[in-house]
């Protein structure tokens, strides 16, 4: 999982749609809690990338 935090606008649909994934920064920016996402929480972490408005979101399949 990869957030490119210069795409990102700070809309925070991510760290909404799947908090267990991502959080906001002091700017209100995205960010990715832990690079390895465990499986309770790819679901809502594919949500939170597919609703990126700035496709800022990478998801990596293992």
């Amino acid at each position: 999982m990869r957030l490119d935090r210069e795409r990102c606008q700070g809309h925070g649909r991510c760290y909404v749609l799947a908090s267990g994934v991502f959080e906001s920064d002091d700017d209100g920016r995205g960010m990715v809690i832990a690079e390895t996402v465990p499986l309770v929480y790819q679901e809502s972490a594919r949500l939170g990338s597919d609703n990126c408005p700035e496709d800022a979101i990478t998801v990596i399949d293992d």
